[in-house]
Parts: C-alpha cells; structure tokens; sequence
C-alpha cells in the first residue's frame, strides 16, 4: 500500500502534467507563455498518447508485463489534486492546475456564474450531468464555456498554426468536458481499440506537412480494468500488456522528426475499506450536498453550519480521512499555487480526502462506483505519480 507523499518525494518529482503541453509547445517552436524545464525534444511532431489510469507505482511493480513502458519512462510526473481524470485532462490540456482551468473534481457544484438556468446543482465533470454519473445532462445548466472560461495551451498551439488531431472514441465528441478540455480547432479521428488508436495516431504524423503536427491520444481500457477489477489484477494485467504492444507499435513506426509522450492521468489503488456516508446520518447533518468521489470529497455545508460539520467529519472518520475546510486547502496550495476567486468558491466548504485504502462511499447516491474494487482521487504515490514516456522517430 503506497503512503501519501512526503515533501522529499514532492522534492523529487517536480513536474506535473500541467507542464507537458508547455514543454510540447517549446518543441514545437511555439510560445507557450509558460516557462518549464521538462524537456521534450524539439522536432516538426509532437504525439501525447494519455493512458487512463497508469500509475508510475503500478508500472514500476508489474514492469515485466511492460518492458517497453518501463524502459522507455524518461521522468516522473505528479497528476495534482484531486488524481482524477477530469481535473488531470484540464491540467495537460490548459498547461494549468485545477485552481485556474476550475475543475476541481470528479463532481462539485459550480459558481452562479456558470449557471444559465435552475438552481446551483452538482456538475459530474466527467459525464458532464447534473447531481450524479446518471442524471441529466449538464449541457444547457453548465455550458462548457462557462465552466471553464480561461484560454490554456493546446489553444496557443493552434493559435500559431500547429495543425492538431484528435485521436479518441467516438462518443466522446461533443461532450461536456471534450469541449471544456480540448477548445482548440483540431480534425477528429475517432478511434477506440488499440489498433484504432495506433492507425489514427499514426495517419495524422505520416507525410509531408508544411505545419507543425500536435496529436492527442486516448486509451481508457486499464482504467477501466482497474476499477471493476483492481489494479494489479490478471485482468488489468492483461490491459496493461496490451497497452505495451500498442506503445511498442507506436514507436516502431514513428516518422523521422516526430516525438512520442505517453502518460497516465492518475494511479490507482485497490481499496478494502469503506465508510458510507450515506448510513452515517450525523455527517449529513447541516450539509446540503456532498460531491467528489469516494478518496475525495467535497462537502458543501448550510449557511452558518461550515464549523461544525468539519467538527463531526473529523471527529466521526478519524485516521481514516484528512477533513480539512477550504480555507485550509487554499493556504497549502491542494489546488495549485493560484486559485482564483471563481474558482474558490467550487471548493467545498469542508474537503475530506480518504487515507491509506479507506474509501468514503455513497451507497444510495452512488450504487456503481461504491461496489468498484480500484479507485484514485487522493493523495498517496500510488495515485499521485504517473510516468512520461519520451521517445523519436
């Protein structure tokens, strides 16, 4: 069981995701308007291939069910908090952490400056739907556009005329967090199997192109393993196999010129105890709603009722959460070193981030997620650090 990290590992892994992109944009010959010394080599070229749910702690332990991951991992990247993949999404594709590009979680309840209509309800940034993973879609309450309104990255790219792809499912065009997370001009290829991805992957950096090139990969099947089955199980060893063949493949027919990164966007852990909050009646004394996920939550309390449900959250979970109030958070940076005024106000009013393999449930409110083996979301290495695969044609 991996412990959460200490200030010599925060030390020793400078880099986050939020990092890649401007570095991506420097080798590019591109102004990323952000400085940063992780270096990708520069060229005409640039593939960041995102693996759902590949923790660098996983690949380190499973290594020989990944050689070509394991060998080719250049560095060590930290997600940010919360280790979920809406919030990592925006901090690699913004070039910022969740205290700026404003998702803060798997779910939170948005400003009233994001809201066009009803009243303020939970986001699901992830499935982009009001109250939970299965309510209505968010779309009309919470425009994209709304949510997330500063400029990041992967749009300078496009603005200085790097051509940029698109590699993904399908479904995921038109999406809520697609058109938060990815607002940049860019051809499409849906693409969902490994092969799917490596042939789109591989016909947007083939050929002549007078532009530079900028794709963005996609690959959700070991998270996926992960979560139903547990990270490290034969079934997500199995997904990890596939990911090395597919990355193996990748790098056999890189054109000349063109770099690949391949990442994860958060870890995982199996958990093997839950606090349900929804038998719990006294933790939802004076709460109006509870977001986030089960290793994070967000606690969003009644007017005047802030003090004592940080009292009764602490005093009720114990070792098994870190419950602090939002103001703490701001003071220690959870969200990044800035954290505008908007976005403070998405924060809940108590935070409580699940420790060691404690999972902090919503048997009522979430049936699905509450029964899944894998999860990540807070603190610890396992969830935290991810690797960065570097390799060129």
């Amino acid at each position: 069981m991996s412990a959460e990290l200490t200030p010599d590992e925060w030390a020793r892994h400078p880099h986050t995701l939020a990092d890649v992109l401007p570095s991506v944009s420097d080798a590019l010959g591109a102004s990323s308007g952000r400085s940063t010394d992780l270096v990708v080599p520069p060229g005409d070229s640039v593939v960041v291939l995102l693996i759902d749910g590949l923790g660098a702690l996983l690949l380190e332990e499973h290594a020989g069910a990944a050689p070509t991951l394991h060998e080719l991992t250049a560095t060590t990247l930290r997600v940010g908090f919360p280790a979920t993949t809406a919030t990592s999404i925006l901090s690699l594709t913004s070039g910022t952490p969740g205290g700026v590009h404003g998702i803060v979680g798997y779910s939170f309840r948005p400003d009233d400056d994001c809201r066009t209509r009803g009243s303020r309800r939970v986001l699901n940034s992830l499935r982009w739907s009001l109250d939970n993973a299965h309510g209505p879609s968010a779309l009309v309450t919470y425009p994209p556009s709304l949510v997330r309104t500063e400029p990041g990255t992967l749009e300078d790219l496009a603005d200085e005329g790097v051509k940029v792809t698109y590699v993904m499912p399908g479904e995921f065009r038109g999406t809520g967090l697609t058109l938060a997370a990815f607002r940049a001009p860019g051809r499409y290829v849906p693409a969902k199997t490994p092969d799917e991805v490596r042939d789109g992957v591989l016909s947007a950096v083939r050929g002549r192109s007078r532009a530079r090139r900028f794709v963005y990969a996609y690959f959700s099947e070991l998270d996926t393993a992960g979560h139903i089955h547990g990270p490290g199980s034969e079934q997500w060893l199995d997904k990890l196999r596939v990911v090395d063949r597919l990355v193996t493949e990748l790098v056999a027919e890189l054109p000349s010129g063109t770099t690949l990164l391949v990442t994860g966007d958060h870890g995982m852990i199996t958990t093997d105890r839950s606090v349900d909050i929804d038998s719990a009646p006294e933790l939802l004394d004076g709460v109006e709603v509870v977001a986030g996920e089960a290793r994070v939550r967000h606690v969003y309390t009644e007017a005047g009722a802030t003090d004592d449900v940080l009292t009764t959250w602490r005093r009720f979970l114990g070792d098994a959460a870190h419950v602090v109030s939002r103001e703490q958070t701001l003071d220690e940076g959870w969200f990044g070193p800035e954290v505008t005024d908007t976005i403070a106000h998405r924060i809940g009013d108590v935070v409580a981030v699940a420790r060691d393999s404690v999972t902090l449930t919503r048997s009522k409110n979430e049936e699905f997620e509450s029964k899944m083996i894998g999860h990540h979301g807070a603190w610890t290495s396992a969830e935290q650090l991810v690797p960065l695969v570097v390799e060129t044609g």
